[in-house]
């Protein structure tokens, strides 16, 4: 694979989408290419129409696939102003992990609210993988970033929502969060409400689950301190999105 040296290579000006690809099939295709859409519009990394453009990268993750067959796997599709990449790899996460439930740390690092790349999946994503690795160095699955408020926002590569009672809560998107595209599939299917939420307002839930279009719906264990046992609403959610896939 041959890389040229372009803003993408030297500041991180590119963006990238991790795309599920089950029984050969780009899971939620359309939705990660429209936020790719939006993203490389912004960043203006694209010479020619966008809507030509992204059916050219529909076409070519379509063509990787069935030349590159998957039973569980991941594909990133990776977008400089230079260069287009088609990578993929396995699907690692495990059914021991589901049935353990995942454990979250805080990160020390803030989340800008104020950053319009806050709200890309963008080539700058260092605090992400730095924050990753370090958690799972402490004993953790995923850290969870604080705003620079002090609200809850997101995972490092997460969504996170919250039960209390049989009602769904999470962070607004204006908290400084990425609409991850299993955030929006859950939007869609249950009823959910956003509204600020601060560490201190953690015991007021009985159930946490976190999402990514990887892992789906990934039940959590202990948040910190706090130990979550219930999974009622998280694997009925569970159930419902492999029914429907």
């Amino acid at each position: 694979m041959k890389i040229t040296a372009d803003e993408g290579y030297w500041f991180g000006l590119g963006a990238f989408e991790t795309i599920w690809v089950y029984k050969n099939k780009a899971i939620f295709i359309d939705e990660h290419l429209d936020r790719l859409k939006n993203a490389v519009s912004y960043l203006n990394i694209v010479q020619e129409p966008i809507d030509q453009w992204i059916d050219k990268r529909k076409n070519e993750i379509e063509k990787y696939i069935s030349e590159n067959p998957m039973e569980n796997g991941v594909l990133k599709l990776t977008v400089s102003k230079e260069n287009i990449t088609i990578t993929s790899r396995q699907n690692t996460y495990t059914t021991e992990q589901y049935e353990k439930g995942f454990e979250l740390e805080y990160s020390n690092i803030r989340r800008n609210e104020t950053s319009p790349f806050t709200y890309m999946k963008t080539l700058s994503y260092s605090d992400c993988i730095w924050e990753k690795r370090k958690a799972k160095e402490n004993g953790f699955d995923e850290p969870i970033f604080l705003n620079t408020k002090g609200e809850i926002c997101e995972g490092a590569t997460t969504n996170i929502f919250f039960v209390s009672k049989d009602k769904i809560v999470t962070p607004p998107v204006s908290s400084g969060l990425l609409n991850g595209v299993m955030r929006q599939y859950i939007m869609k299917i249950v009823n959910v409400e956003e509204r600020i939420i601060r560490p201190e307002n953690i015991g007021e839930f009985t159930e946490i689950f976190i999402t990514n279009s990887l892992l789906g719906v990934m039940p959590v264990k202990r948040f910190g301190e706090q130990i979550f046992n219930s999974r009622n609403i998280t694997n009925k959610l569970i159930a419902e999105y492999y029914k429907n896939l």
